[in-house]
């Protein structure tokens, strides 16, 4: 294994997250402040994905409708208070095992709202379908749930259209705070799975790569099949997601689109059956800086090759760059003008996988 890295900055955590990822079936992760255009990227986003693996229509306004439900949930009910922590930002996730599409939305609630949502949760969970109906139009004719510190109507819905119980998990944070996990899993093929097979041991595994993510700031990741279409969508919802002055976002975003650009046009696929190259891509936060980092599969044969573009890409003096790489080809071109524009070396890790791939894991600080 080759790595270089520089400000300590610690490569190996790119390959154990995008393995977390793909061994839990994660896809896409996002953290942080969410509000009506953040949600709406998501939507964006995740229908390009349902797309991408040609689900049905039915699967797909099913899968919608629940995350409209569980995004607007995190959107209304989110604390806002100055005292929350980074490592207690809101989070939503989808993630799929084999046919089940599992949802998951976390925002920090005060401890004296607890009750209520356990209460109208448990109750929600007894109720078959025809009662969730009565009880919806109850509800809504009486005004009966307040929908201040609790999620009200919208749990209630969720539940009638997901066709599952509701699993749910309250971590306590201080002697005020609590952070609320919410887990759906929608039927997918017109049967009730009373009880949700899994859901409880999948919302375990998420709550673990949520902490892997608190601790280098994540705020945005996915995870699965890269190709034209989702490249688009994630250029977009980023465009909506960060809000910074116009020269440190311009430049940042000159780094995602080449790197997300590595990944669509020279990443390896292992299995034929992907409509694009599997990677992973996430951005973080260090102090005043981005940190944009992918990672994806390539050829063992090509490895050395890169470890010496690389390693002499960021010992090139910047105004060198043009004249040592006037004659690059296609593959190089994205990173030498990352090194050019911003001046910070590429940093790299190479993991080998098996006898024919390997996944390397790039880096760059705007």
């Amino acid at each position: 294994m080759m790595t270089q890295v520089t400000d300590n900055f610690e490569l190996e955590f790119a390959v154990k997250l995008f393995n977390a990822m793909v061994n839990n079936n994660l896809g896409y992760i996002y953290r942080g402040s969410f509000n009506d255009d953040i949600a709406d990227s998501i939507l964006d986003l995740t229908e390009v994905s349902l797309n991408t693996e040609e689900q049905s229509s039915k699967i797909k306004k099913r899968v919608y409708a629940i995350m409209v439900e569980g995004l607007q949930n995190i959107t209304r009910h989110q604390d806002s208070s100055p005292n929350v922590k980074n490592d207690n930002k809101s989070i939503f996730v989808i993630q799929k095992i084999e046919e089940k599409f599992f949802i998951t939305t976390g925002n920090i609630i005060e401890k004296e709202n607890i009750n209520n949502i356990k209460n109208l949760i448990e109750k929600i969970n007894k109720l078959n379908k025809d009662e969730l109906k009565i009880y919806y139009k109850q509800v809504l004719s009486e005004g009966s749930i307040s929908d201040k510190g609790g999620a009200g109507l919208g749990l209630i819905d969720m539940a009638k259209k997901s066709g599952n119980r509701l699993s749910y998990h309250f971590k306590p944070l201080s002697d005020n705070l609590y952070f609320f996990y919410l887990h759906t899993v929608p039927t997918l093929k017109g049967t009730e799975d009373v009880a949700a097979d899994g859901s409880s041991d999948s919302l375990d595994r998420i709550m673990e790569v949520h902490n892997i993510l608190n601790k280098e700031d994540v705020m945005m990741i996915f995870n699965g099949v890269f190709n034209t279409e989702n490249y688009d969508s994630l250029i977009q919802s980023l465009d909506k997601n960060i809000s910074e002055n116009t020269d440190l976002k311009n430049r940042l975003f000159e780094i995602i689109a080449e790197l997300l650009q590595n990944i669509v046009k020279h990443g390896e696929r292992i299995d034929n059956n992907f409509s694009g190259n599997p990677g992973i891509f996430y951005i973080s936060q260090l102090e005043n800086h981005y940190l944009v980092t992918t990672g994806n599969y390539i050829l063992n044969s090509e490895v050395k090759n890169i470890e010496s573009f690389l390693t002499k890409l960021n010992q090139t003096p910047i105004e060198n760059i043009d004249k040592e790489y006037k004659n690059a080809d296609d593959k190089k071109l994205g990173l030498i003008n990352i090194r050019k524009k911003t001046g910070n070396p590429v940093q790299f890790s190479i993991k080998k996988i098996d006898d024919n791939y390997s996944f390397i894991s790039l880096r760059i600080k705007s």
